[in-house]
């Protein structure tokens, strides 16, 4: 009888275990933020700036770990292979869990294998022209590109990342026709058409915003719902007559499948708070950054939206990595 009762204690140590983790205060130690891009870029940045307010507000430590590759999915990969127990998490974007899934194999399952924190930040994406180019709005543009000897090309900063896929839609969504030159990333691409190589690119507003401010280049249209704060003379593109061109490189935060409810909350309410800070904020408009954290009971039907969005529109235009 002592036996059996010896057992049948020790059989609920595991579940035990788990509900302790669970009843944690978060953060007890050190936490790891995962980003799959290298060190020094806009996603990157992002990150160590969260990180830093994150260690001041919590008395923990968060470190930023950059884990490099394949579009963002070795980042990933590491993520959903990791311990649920929100002492590691992914400071994700919308180009691998939105974009990257249409366009290659993953080594994980994009819908299972993560649990979804919120939206954190937003880079808006602007369509820019030389200066000297002669169309002043995106329905001058779309005009010109349609007469029969018209020869317009556009900088693709990289096949399959978000600003390409953002001159397919407009195009898309334009009925034009426009032939892309490839370059090795978003500034290669922006200097070419500051060089005149290329009349136009689409781009993110940190990589561009000083260039329209200098009147290197014009601005025709931003890609977001609303007009940016950033930059609240660009017109979107609804307000141009093509309502279907939203395209946001939106940052979110993300975890391992099984992630406890009360941590996820958790998380969500101590970055809302880091981002929302007027300091933090001051910080993030310098890299043409807007704080944009949502709940994350708002996250499934984002993620699906974006997911099928994505997939329809790499499916019609025939994108494929080379």
């Amino acid at each position: 009888m002592i036996a059996r009762r010896s057992l049948a204690a020790l059989a609920t140590l595991p579940a035990l275990g788990g509900l302790a983790v669970a009843q944690e205060a978060w953060p007890a130690r050190p936490v790891t933020l995962v980003v799959p891009w290298a060190a020094g870029g806009s996603t990157d940045a992002v990150a160590r700036i969260l990180a830093q307010r994150l260690s001041q507000d919590t008395g923990r430590s968060f470190v930023v770990d950059n884990r490099t590759g394949a579009n963002g999915t070795i980042g990933f990969n590491s993520v959903a292979r990791a311990r649920p127990d929100g002492y590691t998490l992914l400071v994700s974007t919308v180009s691998t869990y939105a974009m990257a899934p249409w366009l290659l194999p993953l080594p994980y399952n994009n819908e299972r294998d993560f649990t979804g924190l919120g939206l954190l930040a937003t880079m808006p994406i602007i369509m820019v022209v030389h200066k000297d180019f002669p169309a002043r709005y995106v329905a001058e543009y779309v005009e010109m590109a349609r007469r029969p000897d018209a020869r317009f090309t556009y900088a693709n900063s990289g096949t399959g990342s978000s600003t390409h896929l953002a001159t397919e839609l407009f195009l898309q969504e334009a009925r034009i026709a426009v032939a892309d030159i490839g370059y090795r990333g978003g500034a290669p691409a922006v200097q070419a058409v500051l060089a005149h190589e290329t009349p136009m690119v689409f781009q993110a507003a940190s990589g561009i915003l000083p260039h329209i401010q200098s009147g290197a280049l014009r601005a025709l249209g931003i890609a977001s719902r609303e007009r940016s704060p950033l930059a609240p003379e660009i017109p979107t593109f609804a307000e141009q007559g093509l309502p279907g061109v939203v395209v946001e490189e939106h940052i979110a935060l993300q975890g391992p499948a099984g992630l406890p409810a009360e941590i996820v909350t958790r998380a969500n309410q101590v970055c809302r708070a880091a981002l929302e800070a007027p300091e933090t904020r001051q910080r993030l408009a310098t890299l043409a950054v807007v704080p944009t954290v949502t709940a994350p009971d708002a996250w499934p039907a984002y993620f699906a939206a974006e997911n099928a969005k994505w997939r329809d529109m790499i499916r019609a235009r025939n994108i494929r990595l080379q």
